[in-house]
Protein backbone atom coordinates (compact mmCIF):
# COMPACT_ATOMS: atom_id res chain seq x y z
CA UNK A 1 0.00 0.00 0.00
CA UNK A 2 2.72 2.65 0.88
CA UNK A 3 4.32 1.75 -2.55
CA UNK A 4 0.87 2.78 -4.19
CA UNK A 5 1.04 6.24 -2.21
CA UNK A 6 4.40 6.61 -3.58
CA UNK A 7 3.37 6.23 -7.28
CA UNK A 8 0.13 8.46 -6.34
CA UNK A 9 2.50 10.85 -5.27
CA UNK A 10 4.74 10.53 -8.11
CA UNK A 11 1.71 11.30 -10.93
CA UNK A 12 1.29 14.38 -9.10
CA UNK A 13 4.97 15.35 -9.35
CA UNK A 14 4.62 14.50 -13.53
CA UNK A 15 1.47 16.74 -13.65
CA UNK A 16 2.87 19.88 -12.02
CA UNK A 17 5.97 19.66 -13.54
CA UNK A 18 3.78 19.82 -17.27
CA UNK A 19 1.86 22.72 -15.75
CA UNK A 20 4.67 24.63 -14.54
CA UNK A 21 6.10 24.03 -17.89
CA UNK A 22 3.13 25.69 -19.62
CA UNK A 23 3.01 28.66 -17.12
CA UNK A 24 7.04 29.13 -17.81
CA UNK A 25 5.98 29.03 -21.97
CA UNK A 26 2.74 31.10 -21.66
CA UNK A 27 5.23 34.03 -19.01
CA UNK A 28 8.18 33.29 -21.91
CA UNK A 29 5.95 34.51 -24.69
CA UNK A 30 4.18 37.63 -23.19
CA UNK A 31 5.83 39.84 -25.47
CA UNK A 32 5.12 37.35 -28.67
CA UNK A 33 3.02 39.65 -30.98
CA UNK A 34 -0.56 36.92 -31.44
CA UNK A 35 0.47 34.78 -28.81
CA UNK A 36 -2.42 33.25 -27.20
CA UNK A 37 -1.71 31.40 -23.46
CA UNK A 38 -1.92 27.77 -22.79
CA UNK A 39 -3.57 26.10 -20.30
CA UNK A 40 -2.84 22.20 -19.07
CA UNK A 41 -6.28 20.15 -18.25
CA UNK A 42 -5.51 17.72 -15.34
CA UNK A 43 -8.23 13.87 -15.05
CA UNK A 44 -7.84 11.60 -12.47
CA UNK A 45 -6.14 8.45 -13.45
CA UNK A 46 -8.14 4.71 -12.85
CA UNK A 47 -9.57 4.09 -9.41
CA UNK A 48 -9.56 0.98 -7.80
CA UNK A 49 -12.64 -0.55 -6.98
CA UNK A 50 -12.38 -2.13 -3.76
CA UNK A 51 -16.11 -2.47 -3.12
CA UNK A 52 -18.92 -1.13 -4.76
CA UNK A 53 -21.99 0.80 -3.12
CA UNK A 54 -24.72 -1.26 -2.61
CA UNK A 55 -22.45 -4.33 -1.74
CA UNK A 56 -24.05 -6.26 1.52
CA UNK A 57 -22.68 -5.72 4.93
CA UNK A 58 -25.20 -7.82 6.84
CA UNK A 59 -28.26 -8.99 6.48
CA UNK A 60 -30.60 -6.24 5.72
CA UNK A 61 -27.53 -3.53 5.33
CA UNK A 62 -25.36 -2.58 2.15
CA UNK A 63 -22.62 0.15 1.35
CA UNK A 64 -24.10 3.72 0.54
CA UNK A 65 -20.71 4.75 -1.04
CA UNK A 66 -18.18 2.66 -2.60
CA UNK A 67 -14.74 1.87 -1.54
CA UNK A 68 -12.43 3.06 -4.39
CA UNK A 69 -9.13 3.81 -4.05
CA UNK A 70 -7.86 6.54 -5.98
CA UNK A 71 -4.29 6.12 -8.59
CA UNK A 72 -2.84 9.70 -9.31
CA UNK A 73 -3.23 12.33 -11.73
CA UNK A 74 -2.70 13.33 -15.31
CA UNK A 75 -2.83 15.70 -17.75
CA UNK A 76 -4.73 14.83 -20.76
CA UNK A 77 -4.51 18.59 -22.73
CA UNK A 78 -3.49 22.15 -23.03
CA UNK A 79 -5.94 23.99 -24.14
CA UNK A 80 -5.47 27.53 -26.80
CA UNK A 81 -7.56 30.01 -25.15
CA UNK A 82 -8.35 32.05 -27.87
CA UNK A 83 -9.70 35.38 -25.90
CA UNK A 84 -8.83 38.98 -27.48
CA UNK A 85 -5.18 40.88 -26.93
CA UNK A 86 -4.59 44.31 -26.21
CA UNK A 87 -4.55 46.41 -29.89
CA UNK A 88 -1.20 48.55 -30.12
CA UNK A 89 -0.58 51.11 -32.32
CA UNK A 90 2.55 50.78 -34.88
CA UNK A 91 1.86 53.61 -37.39
CA UNK A 92 3.69 51.14 -39.49
CA UNK A 93 1.79 50.22 -42.70
CA UNK A 94 2.91 47.26 -43.25
CA UNK A 95 1.27 46.17 -39.00
CA UNK A 96 -1.82 44.76 -38.91
CA UNK A 97 -4.20 42.98 -36.52
CA UNK A 98 -8.15 41.10 -36.45
CA UNK A 99 -10.25 42.81 -33.83
CA UNK A 100 -12.47 39.99 -33.73
CA UNK A 101 -12.23 36.23 -34.73
CA UNK A 102 -10.10 34.97 -37.54
CA UNK A 103 -6.12 33.73 -38.62
CA UNK A 104 -4.30 35.65 -41.62
CA UNK A 105 -3.11 32.72 -43.51
CA UNK A 106 0.35 32.00 -44.73
CA UNK A 107 2.16 29.13 -47.28
CA UNK A 108 4.53 27.01 -45.44
CA UNK A 109 7.95 25.57 -46.49
CA UNK A 110 5.89 22.34 -46.29
CA UNK A 111 3.41 23.63 -48.87
CA UNK A 112 0.55 23.64 -46.10
CA UNK A 113 -1.09 26.73 -44.93
CA UNK A 114 -0.58 27.91 -41.95
CA UNK A 115 -2.74 29.90 -39.62
CA UNK A 116 -1.42 33.12 -37.25
CA UNK A 117 -2.92 35.88 -35.36
CA UNK A 118 0.12 37.91 -35.99
CA UNK A 119 0.20 40.44 -38.61
CA UNK A 120 3.51 41.73 -39.36
CA UNK A 121 4.34 42.02 -42.63
CA UNK A 122 7.15 42.55 -44.64
CA UNK A 123 7.60 43.13 -48.55
CA UNK A 124 10.28 40.77 -50.30
CA UNK A 125 12.68 40.85 -53.02
CA UNK A 126 9.67 40.47 -55.67
CA UNK A 127 7.25 42.93 -53.60
CA UNK A 128 5.45 39.78 -52.30
CA UNK A 129 3.57 40.36 -48.93
CA UNK A 130 5.13 38.00 -46.62
CA UNK A 131 5.32 37.15 -42.80
CA UNK A 132 8.06 38.33 -40.00
CA UNK A 133 9.51 34.56 -41.67
CA UNK A 134 9.74 35.19 -44.98
CA UNK A 135 6.20 32.94 -45.80
CA UNK A 136 4.10 34.57 -48.71
CA UNK A 137 0.78 35.73 -47.56
CA UNK A 138 -2.49 33.70 -48.97
CA UNK A 139 -3.56 34.71 -51.49
CA UNK A 140 -0.25 36.38 -52.61
CA UNK A 141 -0.56 40.11 -52.70
CA UNK A 142 2.22 41.67 -54.82
CA UNK A 143 2.82 45.72 -54.31
CA UNK A 144 4.71 47.47 -56.87
CA UNK A 145 8.29 48.65 -56.45
CA UNK A 146 7.75 52.28 -56.65
CA UNK A 147 4.45 52.77 -54.06
CA UNK A 148 4.81 55.62 -52.61
CA UNK A 149 1.62 54.76 -49.88
CA UNK A 150 -0.18 51.75 -48.78
CA UNK A 151 -3.63 51.45 -47.91
CA UNK A 152 -5.44 48.45 -46.07
CA UNK A 153 -8.85 48.73 -45.42
CA UNK A 154 -10.48 46.97 -42.57
CA UNK A 155 -12.35 44.73 -44.80
CA UNK A 156 -8.70 44.04 -46.26
CA UNK A 157 -8.49 45.52 -49.71
CA UNK A 158 -5.20 46.19 -50.31
CA UNK A 159 -4.56 49.54 -52.16
CA UNK A 160 -1.44 51.78 -53.20
CA UNK A 161 -0.77 55.02 -55.02
CA UNK A 162 2.15 55.39 -57.57
CA UNK A 163 4.41 58.45 -58.10
CA UNK A 164 2.98 60.67 -60.60
CA UNK A 165 -1.09 59.00 -59.56
CA UNK A 166 -3.10 60.31 -56.86
CA UNK A 167 -5.98 57.98 -56.87
CA UNK A 168 -5.35 54.90 -55.09
CA UNK A 169 -4.93 51.65 -56.98
CA UNK A 170 -6.50 47.67 -55.77
CA UNK A 171 -4.02 45.49 -55.89
CA UNK A 172 -5.05 42.63 -53.76
CA UNK A 173 -7.63 41.46 -51.22
CA UNK A 174 -6.74 39.64 -47.38
CA UNK A 175 -8.49 37.17 -46.47
CA UNK A 176 -8.94 35.72 -43.58
CA UNK A 177 -10.40 31.78 -42.11
CA UNK A 178 -11.60 30.52 -39.15
CA UNK A 179 -12.14 27.48 -37.83
CA UNK A 180 -15.50 25.58 -35.91
CA UNK A 181 -13.44 24.11 -32.95
CA UNK A 182 -9.77 26.69 -32.88
CA UNK A 183 -8.70 25.03 -29.90
CA UNK A 184 -8.38 21.98 -31.97
CA UNK A 185 -5.64 24.01 -34.32
CA UNK A 186 -2.21 22.38 -33.77
CA UNK A 187 0.93 25.04 -32.68
CA UNK A 188 3.96 24.58 -34.47
CA UNK A 189 6.49 27.51 -33.59
CA UNK A 190 6.60 30.59 -35.47
CA UNK A 191 3.24 31.65 -34.03
CA UNK A 192 1.62 29.69 -36.31
CA UNK A 193 -1.01 26.69 -36.43
CA UNK A 194 -2.34 23.93 -38.78
CA UNK A 195 -5.51 22.22 -39.29
CA UNK A 196 -6.15 18.85 -37.34
CA UNK A 197 -9.17 16.67 -37.42
CA UNK A 198 -10.50 17.85 -34.21
CA UNK A 199 -9.92 21.88 -35.93
CA UNK A 200 -12.23 21.36 -38.58
CA UNK A 201 -11.86 22.58 -42.23
CA UNK A 202 -10.82 26.19 -42.65
CA UNK A 203 -13.18 28.55 -43.26
CA UNK A 204 -12.29 31.49 -45.74
CA UNK A 205 -13.50 34.57 -46.29
CA UNK A 206 -12.94 38.31 -46.13
CA UNK A 207 -12.82 40.53 -42.96
CA UNK A 208 -16.17 41.75 -41.59
CA UNK A 209 -18.26 39.19 -43.51
CA UNK A 210 -19.77 36.25 -41.74
CA UNK A 211 -18.65 36.73 -38.55
CA UNK A 212 -14.79 37.47 -39.42
CA UNK A 213 -12.91 40.19 -37.49
CA UNK A 214 -12.07 43.53 -39.12
CA UNK A 215 -8.50 43.84 -39.61
CA UNK A 216 -6.49 47.06 -38.62
CA UNK A 217 -3.60 48.72 -40.11
CA UNK A 218 -0.79 49.65 -38.25
CA UNK A 219 -2.08 47.70 -35.10
CA UNK A 220 -0.55 44.77 -33.56
CA UNK A 221 -2.42 42.01 -31.11
CA UNK A 222 -0.31 41.64 -28.34
CA UNK A 223 -0.19 38.39 -26.32
CA UNK A 224 -2.87 37.43 -24.00
CA UNK A 225 -0.85 36.42 -21.22
CA UNK A 226 -1.80 37.89 -18.05
CA UNK A 227 1.35 38.09 -15.99
CA UNK A 228 0.01 38.54 -12.51
CA UNK A 229 -2.32 35.92 -12.98
CA UNK A 230 0.29 33.35 -14.63
CA UNK A 231 2.92 34.47 -11.46
CA UNK A 232 -0.45 33.15 -9.03
CA UNK A 233 -0.80 30.13 -11.15
CA UNK A 234 3.00 29.49 -10.86
CA UNK A 235 2.76 29.94 -7.00
CA UNK A 236 0.01 27.40 -6.99
CA UNK A 237 1.91 24.81 -8.95
CA UNK A 238 4.82 25.14 -6.72
CA UNK A 239 3.52 24.30 -3.90
CA UNK A 240 1.24 21.67 -5.01
CA UNK A 241 4.25 20.20 -6.56
CA UNK A 242 5.81 20.88 -2.93
CA UNK A 243 2.92 18.59 -1.23
CA UNK A 244 3.02 15.70 -3.62
CA UNK A 245 6.96 15.84 -2.92
CA UNK A 246 6.30 15.59 1.45
CA UNK A 247 4.08 13.09 0.40
CA UNK A 248 7.05 10.85 -0.56
CA UNK A 249 8.93 11.66 2.18
CA UNK A 250 6.40 11.08 4.20
CA UNK A 251 5.34 7.67 3.06
CA UNK A 252 9.06 6.62 2.95
CA UNK A 253 9.44 7.32 6.87
CA UNK A 254 6.60 5.46 7.28
CA UNK A 255 7.92 2.29 5.78
CA UNK A 256 11.65 3.34 7.43
CA UNK A 257 9.28 3.34 10.54
CA UNK A 258 7.88 -0.13 10.20
CA UNK A 259 11.46 -2.28 9.21
CA UNK A 260 13.29 -0.82 12.11
CA UNK A 261 10.23 -1.69 14.68
CA UNK A 262 8.96 -5.25 13.20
Amino acid sequence: MSTSAMHVAKTGLNAQQYKMQVIANNLANVNTTGFKRDRANFESLFYQIVKTAGAQTADDTALTSPLAVGTGVKVVSTQKLFTQGGLVSTDNSLDLAIDGQGFFQALLPDGRVGYTRSGILSRNAEGVLTTTSGYVVQPQIQLPADATSINISTTGIVSVTEPGNDIAQEVGQITIANFSNPRGLTPIGENFFVPSAESGVAQEGAPLDGGFGKVLQGYVESSNVNVVQQLVDMIETQRAYEVSSKSITAVDEMMQFISRNL
